[in-house]
């Protein structure tokens, strides 16, 4: 094995033991971890920047691991993802796959079906080069403030914005205004040209 602590998994699960026996195994293995009890509470996180995969439950309180899956292919298209899942549900581990999972694993796994995954995922990334599609400014931007560009782009309110991530008001109307100072966007308008930008070439790099 040559695990690295210059590579982070991401473990995204809503039970607390299950995501400490994980990091345990993990850590013993050379990886350095960070968990996370629900979706939002990864995707407001703070970006990382080290080649690295999220290990990511199905079935998650809330906005479900397919649901952010979906969200990770707009916002990191590079992460790659390993879905765990208590249930032998095909259809949803069929979809999981086509939407780009590495790999999919039933709990209980044995420790070296989850390395074998791991291990697969970061080699993955680490062989991709950089996005090319993503500018300076993009990068800039916080985890919590890209979800919240998500969310201004869809032309959501930043009530609705607020309802959506689990936020108050306030903190979006923050996150707001320092994603306009940060795109140096005098008005919405012009804040949604350079979104449009962004997502055009998100989803040329998908097609």
């Amino acid at each position: 094995m040559n695990a690295s602590r210059e590579s982070v998994v991401h473990v995204v699960d809503d039970d607390a033991s299950m995501r400490s026996a994980l990091t345990r195994l993990l850590c013993i293995s050379g990886y350095d971890t960070k968990e996370y009890a629900s979706a939002g509470e990864f995707l407001v996180s703070e970006p990382d920047g080290r080649p690295g995969c999220v290990l990511l439950d199905l079935e998650l309180g809330g906005p479900s691991g397919l649901d952010l899956q979906r969200a990770l292919r707009r916002q990191a298209p590079d992460l790659p993802v390993v879905f765990m899942s208590g249930y032998g549900d095909v259809s949803r581990s069929v979809e999981a796959m086509k939407a780009g999972a590495v790999d999919f694993l039933i709990k209980p796994f044995e420790r070296d079906a989850l390395m074998h995954a791991v291990e697969t995922a970061i080699s993955l990334v680490q062989r991709k080069p950089p996005s090319s599609c993503a500018d300076d400014v993009q990068s800039a931007l916080s985890g919590r403030e890209q979800v919240v560009l998500q969310g201004i782009a869809k032309g959501l309110r930043n009530k609705q914005i607020a309802a959506e991530l689990g936020l108050c008001e306030r903190t979006v109307k923050t996150c707001r205004a320092e994603i306009m100072r940060k795109f140096r966007a005098t008005s919405l308008a012009e804040l949604l040209r350079h979104t449009e930008k962004q997502t055009s070439g998100v989803t040329a790099q998908m097609s």
